[in-house]
């Protein structure tokens, strides 16, 4: 290949990541003043100045224009355990985790802003979608902590550690959203998540203690994206 190309095709990705940004942006904002489901793929297009076609190239759902981080929220909890560090369990990395996407209200963890929070709830469809991204999200912590403890991703423990660890993240998720709606601030909600999360955490204490714990002898696994 050329060396010349190499800056063309940098700048089309860059291109394409801005046409994806400038379509959510248009419509999230249709979506926060009409609400989702009385707002059409074809209004979109017209407020980005794009084809339908290309709406829906980048998002071949119209629930993907409302909610663009999915992967990222339904891989944070595997990613989380896959990279502990040795002598760390599953529970205390999620804890620490979570306390420190509360103190920087990352969007994922659930601060959104209230007209967000309003649009999901307002809406069946995307309400819906959201308890299957949780659905997901245990799923591939399933995975995670089957593979870290030589377990078989069907066996009964790495499964039900999932779906305790992803339960106390949905209640707390789901806390965000009730405070939110309730017109709390970022820092209000973060300030009451940084004492209730820990004793939501607590709970968990007594069975999931020492499981998962990563031995000396265990290296940290390492992902393909190092980002």
């Amino acid at each position: 290949m050329d060396p010349n190309d190499a800056p063309v095709l940098g700048l089309r990705e860059t291109k394409k990541r801005e046409t994806r940004q400038m379509i959510s942006d248009h419509a999230t904002r249709l979506f926060i003043e009409h609400g989702f489901e009385h707002t059409t793929i074809a209004e979109i297009a017209d407020a980005a100045r794009v084809a339908k076609k290309t709406v829906t190239n980048y998002f071949p759902h119209k629930e993907d224009l409302a909610l663009d981080h999915q992967d990222e929220f339904v891989a944070a909890l595997a990613a989380t355990v896959t990279s502990r560090g040795p002598g760390e369990t599953p529970l205390t990395a999620l804890r620490h985790a979570f306390l420190a996407a509360v103190a920087a209200h990352d969007p994922v963890a659930g601060f959104a802003g209230r007209p967000f929070a309003r649009m999901i709830a307002d809406s069946p469809t995307l309400t819906s979608c959201l308890r299957g991204l949780h659905d997901r999200r245990e799923e591939a912590l399933t995975a995670a902590l089957a593979e870290s403890t030589d377990t078989p991703p069907d066996d009964i423990t790495p499964r039900t550690a999932a779906t305790l660890l992803g339960g106390v993240h949905r209640v707390l998720f789901t806390r965000i959203q009730e405070l939110t709606l309730a017109g709390r601030t970022r820092a209000q909600v973060a300030e009451v998540l940084a004492r209730e999360a820990p004793r939501a955490f607590d709970l968990l204490t007594p069975a999931l203690a020492e499981y998962g714990r990563r031995g000396p002898d265990r290296p940290q696994a390492v992902t393909g994206d190092a980002s």
